[in-house]
């Protein structure tokens, strides 16, 4: 090296400032900047891997704002620069290059504040992988930049223009910067501000503050008016006003290609609105493509076959199931209401689908979202409710079941009773507790017969809910368990069940039984185990007659303290 060079070199050096604290910190969080992005690019936003990384992109900003609030990055064709420090050399100019993905762009300078992390993150990653793509058809990142307006990331930015990457003078780029003004508090010597200057301050904005003084300039009312109309414009749904000009079309246009083209290009129109949640507009197309159906004057029987199937489309199995994948893997959902208008709109066969995927969803917002819409679903088509239960998908059956007990559908005991043979105890048990619910004479009935299923859980169920109704036609089979040898066998659980639901219904005309059960003996001297004896306790209580109460009182001072107990237990129950 020559010494002219190396005078250069350690002039330069000498220039640079010593850096406020150590470059590292940011190094790191470059290098893991570049993960994320590409994690971005490649993972589903709720992939493990996806958040591991986006969770220690996050963390890497903490040990920079122990030192500040705030730091600068210059950008360069293939390196960042901090505090004069190079803290990210990519060495080449691609679209892989972070460096390059802004500077082509004509981004000079990143600012980024504390919080950045928190509100602004996942935004910044999706605008670069955005302009990574270097789509022409898309926006390039200086748009898309300011359109998510991110309120902890500044930045300055040169034209671009058609000589090259970046074709413009030094002074120019100082001209194009812009950045939020630091305006000291007011004093009551300062003149206000007008209302505009915020706005005034980003390139390109016109202020009509700069024409106010022309001779023929509108008065005050003309101009809150034309404000108020251009927010309404801006406020206004496009989507669904594109919607109404091709219904429009296809109304006064009755040629019946111009009609075909139409509902094309509307059924292609809705797919788009719904890989971009735009559901209310979704919901909108399919309601007024109904109406035209019906309305428009001439129209063919294919024609109107043509608009309907639209909704049809929707509520295909595939197609919905897409969708409701889609909704539980992204980050944030769109507005209830949205969702609430277009599930309005399924068809009557959509209510399986939506079974399935509310039996197989983990995220707790998409889980209460399809219960609402099972609901309003299953309370309008009754028929398909009743449908479902004999479904030969398990979990579709299961979920139509217990909707039809929330709704006490009388329509769904018939084919409830058939389910209760299904071989998977889980199916029967969520037939006891439907049957349960709808509590009719014939769901009453075909319960009592689960009083002697297979499955302990089923027995319980439906002895319970047989006692909490007091059906007494089913008081034989009750009475005939509680006779039977098998009940000894039971757990507590069911014993006590079973018993409980005897005292419920037998009266008067069960204490004898009872009392030979609390306190009887054998032929040999013996009494019976002591869980009887004590479920027998119960069963008196839950007659509460004097009888009842006498036949408890001598038991009170057995010794075994389980029988006690119950007794003890009855007997407040029963004098209450």
């Amino acid at each position: 090296m020559s010494a002219t060079s190396a005078s250069a070199a350690a002039a330069e050096t000498e220039e640079v400032p010593e850096a406020p604290f150590p470059p590292a910190l940011i190094e790191d969080m470059l290098k893991l900047l570049a993960k994320g992005v590409r994690a971005h690019q490649l993972y589903m936003h709720n992939n493990p891997t996806y958040l591991r990384a986006l969770d220690l992109l996050r963390a890497s900003f903490g040990p920079i704002w122990d030192q500040t609030d705030n730091f600068t990055l210059r950008i360069t064709e293939s390196e960042f620069y901090w505090e004069g420090v190079a803290v990210s050399r990519e060495g080449s100019k691609n679209s892989e290059s972070l460096p390059w993905v802004f500077y082509k762009d004509g981004v000079r300078e990143l600012r980024i504040q504390k919080g950045f992390e928190d509100d602004d993150l996942v935004k910044f990653l999706d605008c670069v992988q955005r302009a990574r793509r270097n789509n022409p058809d898309e926006d390039d990142l200086l748009v898309m930049l300011w359109e998510h307006d991110m309120a902890n990331l500044r930045y300055r930015y040169v034209d671009v223009g058609d000589d090259g990457p970046v074709a413009v003078l030094a002074d120019l780029a100082q001209a194009q910067t812009w950045e939020p003004r630091v305006v000291d508090p007011p004093t009551a010597d300062d003149p206000p501000l007008p209302e505009e200057n915020l706005l005034a301050s980003r390139p390109g904005m016109v202020n009509l503050e700069d024409f106010d003084a022309t001779l023929y300039f509108l008065d005050e009312n003309e101009v809150q008016y034309l404000r108020g109309e251009v927010s309404k414009e801006y406020a206004g749904d496009l989507r669904s006003n594109v919607v109404a000009m091709l219904l429009d079309i296809f109304e006064v246009q009755a040629d019946p290609l111009i009609r075909s083209e139409i509902a094309e290009i509307l059924d292609g129109f809705m797919l788009q609105l719904l890989s971009a949640n735009q559901f209310r507009a979704v919901a909108y197309l399919l309601v007024e493509a109904q109406a035209s159906a019906n309305r428009t004057p001439g129209i063919s029987p294919s024609q109107k076959v043509q608009l309907t199937k639209i909704a049809d489309r929707l509520s295909d199995p595939q197609s919905l199931a897409q969708m409701l994948q889609s909704l539980e893997e992204s980050p944030e959902l769109p507005p209830q209401d949205d969702l609430n208008a277009m599930f309005d709109q399924l068809r009557p066969t959509a209510l399986g689908t939506i079974f399935a995927s509310l039996a197989r969803t983990q995220e707790p917002k998409v889980r209460t979202l399809l219960q609402t819409a099972a609901g309003r679903l299953a309370g309008a088509n009754t028929s398909e409710l009743v449908r479902l239960i004999g479904h030969s998908d398990r979990v579709v059956a299961i979920e139509a079941i217990r909707r039809a007990g929330a709704l006490r559908s009388a329509a769904a005991v018939t084919p409830l009773v058939k389910r209760m043979t299904d071989h998977d105890s889980g199916t029967r048990l969520a037939v006891a507790q439907t049957l349960a619910e709808i509590g009719s004479a014939g769901a009453l009935q075909a319960l009592e017969r689960m009083v002697d299923d297979d499955d302990r859980d089923v027995r319980v169920a439906a002895a319970r809910a047989i006692a909490g109704r007091a059906y007494r036609p089913a008081l034989p089979r009750v009475e005939a368990v509680v006779k039977s040898k098998a009940i000894r066998d039971a757990d507590l659980t069911e014993k006590m069940a079973m018993f409980e639901t005897f005292g419920a219904l037998c009266g008067e005309g069960g204490i004898a039984l009872l009392d030979n059960i609390l306190n009887g003996r054998t032929f040999l001297g013996k009494r019976e185990d002591d869980e009887m004896r004590a479920c027998a306790a119960m069963a008196l209580g839950r007659i509460g007659s004097e009888k009842a109460i006498e036949t408890l009182r001598r038991a009170v001072n057995v010794k075994d303290i389980v029988v006690r107990n119950a007794v003890s237990k009855a007997l407040r129950g029963g004098t209450s």
